[in-house]
């Protein structure tokens, strides 16, 4: 028991470490939750004309997700393969939630889109890059960032129920589940916005 307290300690201690509100506070020397959206995710660091600083994000919020699951999986090393695959979604789960409830910023972080990805890459990654792939398209197709979160963050769950090579309990199905869609719950206004039409898309002036 003191493994999953321990898993959950370091991989929410990653979650919370804010590399948008870092970088941009860094380099431009500006606060990112005072610009756009007010998030510190990458695609509002990119909109605040950071391009560059926004793809560095995205890979750093992806990579802590990513570590988060790795460290996990190595300290469960010696325990048995189920328990191994409940500590990994574990640690996928609370990275997430770091992210988006980071204690250095008062709780008010990111939607958690490029944590969850690199989590499920180190996961499940056949999932992880399918789901991308369809966020892809979404994006090319319509523009629309959020969309394509919302429905990549809704089908990675099923992706990795029917691609992953393991076999997951009750509480490991719903843990998956909730990791995805605390993702789709954090982007209520984009929802809101999107339902009445005046979401921003790629492109568009504001």
């Amino acid at each position: 028991m003191i493994l999953y307290f321990i898993v959950a300690g370091v991989a929410y201690l990653l979650g919370s470490i804010p590399f948008g509100f870092l970088l941009v506070l860094l380099v431009r020397k500006q606060d990112i939750r005072a610009q756009g959206s007010g998030n510190i995710g990458a695609t509002n660091v990119m909109r605040s004309g950071a391009r560059g600083l926004g793809v560095l994000t995205f890979l750093l919020d992806g990579g802590k997700g990513y570590a988060a699951v790795i460290v996990a999986e190595w300290l469960a090393r010696n325990q048995r393969l189920p328990t191994q695959v409940g500590i990994a979604i574990l640690a996928a789960l609370v990275v997430v939630i770091g992210h988006m409830f980071p204690v250095w910023l008062k709780f008010r972080g990111g939607k958690g889109v490029a944590t969850a990805f690199g989590a499920f890459i180190a996961f499940c990654w056949p999932a992880a890059l399918s789901a991308f792939g369809l966020w892809a398209v979404i994006v090319l197709l319509s523009r629309y960032v959020s969309l394509a979160s919302i429905v990549a963050a809704f089908t990675l769950p099923f992706l990795t129920l029917w691609l992953s090579q393991h076999r997951y309990g009750v509480v490991s199905t719903i843990a998956i589940f909730a990791t995805c869609w605390l993702v789709i719950v954090k982007h209520k206004q984009n929802i809101v916005r999107l339902t009445q039409g005046n979401e921003n898309r790629i492109g568009s002036r504001k």
